[in-house]
């Protein structure tokens, strides 16, 4: 059984010392220890530009207080994806405080500078709309955003003229859209025909597989960015395979965890960017992690990581 990287897919060179390395706690701000392995990366259609195939979203997870010990499992994981070769972090203002937990743990490690921020504009309105924008940045502590998407395509024409302008002055890199139910993927393929974006955000997972079959090749044909959300199926992928052993072809692609399994499965489309899984829990972040390093499965051997999950 074969099992290959998808040609689309390159590597960055990063210096590599094991886990229990990445693990160590830092002497200083800004001291992240180097990844584990050589990420996968994916080029920016738009730009060239290249991504490490394994993000990390925010929704809930950073949703915490400014107490000590409310953060400090969060800056572990921060420190922890830094350490691995991490760079995509994906937020919003509808998820709490978690914009602003990103932005002071990134100054609280001296990393702001290593990271492609992703956020999102999720009101109505132009001045409304401006304003948030202004708000996210001062949040993230950002002199500009890398990716402002129009959250769950919320008065989009309106945020969009908006985002065309501040990406000509230089205060946003990347313009997208976003959205997480099937029920959307009409108006969302309406506005990818009809707009040019750098970056469309989606669900797509083993258990919401909608999107592959129609907005995957489409983003794909229009040279536009994918960003996966909701790859474990809010849980519910764990919940199917609680009482099963993990297969032993799983090996073949480097997997120790169904985590890993779930994560490699989305990241082998070849019109997948980068996919974003949130979490507060250290060990977690450097089990998904090694999810972005290594073989990848090839096209028959995710026809049967489906049959598993499906039977």
């Amino acid at each position: 059984m074969s099992a290959v990287v998808p040609a689309a897919v390159t590597r960055r060179r990063v210096l590599a010392l094991g886990v229990a390395a990445a693990l160590a706690p830092v002497a200083a701000p800004g001291a992240i220890a180097p990844a584990v392995a050589a990420p996968l990366e994916r080029a920016i259609p738009a730009s060239g530009e290249a991504l490490p195939v394994i993000g990390l979203g925010t929704w809930r997870t950073f949703d915490v207080g400014a107490g000590v010990a409310d953060r400090a499992p969060l800056r572990e994981v921060l420190r922890l994806f830094v350490a691995a070769g991490g760079r995509v972090i994906d937020s919003s203002p509808m998820y709490g405080a978690a914009e602003h937990v990103v932005g002071d743990l990134m100054a609280d490690l001296g990393v702001g500078g290593r990271l492609f921020l992703a956020t999102k504009v999720w009101t109505s309105g132009k001045e409304a709309g401006a304003a948030q924008i202004e708000q996210s940045r001062h949040r993230l502590r950002a002199p500009r955003i890398d990716l402002m998407q129009i959250h769950n395509l919320l008065d989009w024409r309106t945020h969009l003229a908006t985002l065309r302008e501040l990406k000509a002055a230089g205060r946003v890199r990347y313009v997208g859209v976003t959205h997480y139910t099937a029920g959307a993927y009409d108006d969302l393929e309406r506005v990818l025909r009809a707009e040019r974006l750098d970056f469309v955000q989606v669900n797509y997972s083993l258990g919401e597989r909608d999107a592959g079959r129609r907005l995957l090749p489409l983003a794909r044909d229009r040279g536009v960015a994918v960003l996966v959300n909701r790859p474990f199926a809010e849980g519910g992928l764990f919940r199917r395979v609680r009482e099963r052993p993990l297969p032993a072809w799983a090996a073949d692609i480097g997997c120790e965890s169904w985590a890993q399994v779930f994560l490699k499965w989305i990241v082998a489309h070849p019109a997948v960017t980068c996919t974003i899984p949130a979490t507060s829990q250290p060990k977690h972040l450097v089990e998904n992690m090694k999810a972005g390093a290594g073989a990848l499965p090839d096209a028959a051997l995710r026809e049967r990581i489906a049959a598993a999950i499906r039977g």
